[in-house]
């Protein structure tokens, strides 16, 4: 219990300063076992009420945004089916609460679990289970026996209902995490943070920092290699020393994060840059650029690492992990190996990042590595916006025109600015550049603009249907993009993997079971328009509506009326109903009992 409160202390002071948590829950009994001394466990979905209350009340940082929180559970804990569905229980409270006329705000801030990322954690025994059609057990967190038994796609199938219906919960692939883990002689990596790029060990922490790739695209197309690795170098060296000076929350979190000194470098603009090339963003060609870009990245910053580490000396861990360490360095060359691009800048980038990666592989195990993870992909959204980026991480626009709904209150719209570079690349002259981006403005979307060959629509597709129904990137296309990329981050990749409102659950299942047979890390799926709220959308604001005008219409002096006669449990009495010239009723009178009694009285107030 004291280990279970100090969880909340060390989360809220997270939230305080500005950063988040993520914890994985399996360690705690589930309500299906018994305490020592005879009593039920609450199980860990209770105590995930009490932590979801706290990050509710602290604002990140001081400010309006809401505190960041992941959320944890194994596949083979009891109480995972609860864990599964606790989310859709209370958005169901809360659609009820729209439903009844409080606001989507209001509704959702009075339900449970709406301050957090939900994620189950998927082991490779249980995916080969859901494939063979086999039972799955799950096992008791004190002694390990048996506790229930049922077919492994029934969970399955319940995670990707609740996702449908949700968002949540998200799913990682644990064995996946681990054989990519560059310090497994320290322990497993059992979590991550809130958004699942920091993927290490318990207690460690990591600063992020992000490049705009867009900005080492040169006006002729060509990509500057030497400057973005140069900024990698500035970057990780300025990170490193930050571990140094830097506040933490607890001892503990201090000492890992010292001891093995990861960082966070990632990039943001992707989905600007594939766009302003001519490039789908759900093409081989734009994979294959992304992937190599990836490559240079983490082969650089590793690189850079391993000459602060011939500098400084290596991070404390090394010489424990030299061996796996050097293993997962080899593992990231031999992806490399694999990618053989067309497109010609990426030839160009893939013998640049080869290049880079045999002296990072060879400064690395002559000195070690200052750094045991180097790059993550983070969302960037705040900062995505600061740097006047397009697009945030490695995500897709998610349309050419959007709204976002701003944590303080109101909106603002946003216009993707790499259009005209795109129409530009695409060959298109300034006359018909102008009139395409006129009509974006107008119509929130290019489906439909004129002169736009049919060729080229693929490159202006995007996450999110567009007002007039134009079609989104497709499903395969997101996954695609992450298990191109997945080989060249150290850490995971926060990203979205958008679907269409009409998606299925069944296609939800088949998402998460081609993400795991491609080596991904982990998937978030999210339905578009599956919850009443969401920051970002495609359609305008719409006015409130106006209260009507009334108008007194007065009755004819001389008019028609009909009058009934009835009776309630032997009194009578006459309701007299007078019209306009039209035959609608204008006027009403109840006469019952005699004039000046209470009921006489109670019948004019009811008339």
């Amino acid at each position: 219990m004291e280990s279970i409160l100090d969880l909340a202390k060390t989360e809220g002071m997270l939230f305080k300063y500005g950063s988040g948590a993520g914890t994985n829950l399996s360690t705690l009994r589930s309500s299906k076992e018994r305490l020592t001394g005879g009593g039920k466990p609450s199980g860990p979905v209770s105590f995930m009420r009490g932590y979801d209350a706290f990050a509710g009340v602290i604002r990140s940082g001081g400010k309006v945004r809401r505190a960041a929180k992941m959320v944890i559970l194994n596949d083979d804990h009891p109480d995972i089916f609860e864990f599964v569905n606790c989310k859709v229980t209370e958005e169901r409270k809360a659609l009820a609460l729209i439903d009844a006329g409080y606001s989507a705000e209001d509704a959702y801030a009075s339900v449970a679990f709406q301050n957090g990322n939900n994620t189950v954690r998927l082991s490779d025994a249980f995916m080969r289970a859901c494939a063979n059609n086999d039972l799955w057990q799950t096992r008791a967190v004190t002694t390990g026996a048996p506790v229930d038994t049922f077919p492994a796609n029934d969970l399955l199938h319940a995670i990707a209902e609740a996702a449908w219906e949700c968002g949540d919960p998200g799913v990682q692939f644990d064995d996946t995490i681990n054989r990519w883990h560059t310090c497994p002689n320290a322990g497993r990596i059992t979590a991550s943070n809130p958004c699942g790029e920091h993927l290490f060990l318990g207690s460690s922490s990591c600063n992020l920092a992000s490049i705009n790739l867009l900005a080492f695209l040169k006006e002729d197309g060509a990509f500057d290699v030497i400057g973005f690795c140069q900024a990698i170098d500035t970057f990780i060296t300025a990170q490193d020393l930050l571990i140094d000076h830097s506040g933490f929350p607890t001892p503990h979190i201090a000492e890992v994060t010292k001891t093995f000194r990861p960082l966070g470098l990632g990039v943001s603009n992707l989905g600007a840059l594939l766009m302003t090339l001519g490039l789908p963003y759900d093409s081989a060609d734009g994979r294959s650029l992304a992937a190599t870009l990836m490559a240079i990245l983490t082969g650089q910053a590793y690189l850079r690492s391993a000459l602060l580490a011939q500098e400084r000396g290596a991070f404390a861990g090394f010489a424990a992990n030299r061996e796996p360490m050097l293993r997962v360095i080899q593992q990231h060359c031999v992806a490399l190996d694999a990618l053989l691009p067309n497109y010609p800048l990426a030839q160009q980038l893939h013998a640049a990042a080869t290049t880079i990666w045999q002296r990072a592989q060879l400064n690395g195990a002559q000195h070690g590595f200052r750094n045991a993870q180097v790059t993550v992909c983070a969302p960037t959204g705040t900062i995505s916006f600061l740097m006047d980026c397009a697009t945030t991480g490695i995500e897709p626009e998610l349309a050419l025109v959007k709204y976002k709904h701003l944590a303080g209150g109101g909106m603002m719209k946003i216009v993707n600015g790499a259009v005209d570079a795109a129409l530009t690349r695409l060959g298109y002259g300034a006359a018909a550049r102008a009139k395409m981006v006129s009509y974006i403005e107008q119509h929130d979307t290019i489906d439909g603009a004129p002169d736009l060959r049919t060729e080229h629509a693929p490159v202006f597709l995007c996450s999110l249907p567009s007002p007039k129904g134009q079609q989104m990137i497709s499903t395969q296309g997101h996954v695609r993009m992450l298990a191109a990329l997945q080989p060249f981050i150290s850490g995971g990749i926060s990203k979205t993997v958008n679907v269409p409102h009409q998606f299925t659950v069944d296609g939800i299942i088949g998402v998460i079971t081609l993400a795991h047979e491609l080596g991904l890390k982990g998937l978030t799926i999210y339905r578009d328009g599956s919850k009443r709220t969401q920051p970002l959308t495609t359609a305008a604001p719409q006015p409130a509506a106006q209260p009507s005008a009334f108008t007194r219409r007065r009755l004819p002096d001389e008019r028609d009326a009909i009058t009934k006669k009835f009776s309630v449990a032997g009194h009578e009495g006459y309701v007299t109903v007078g019209m306009y010239e039209d035959g609608t009723p204008g006027e009403l009178f109840i006469v019952m009992s005699k004039e000046g009694s209470t009921i006489s009285g109670l019948m004019d107030g009811f008339a």
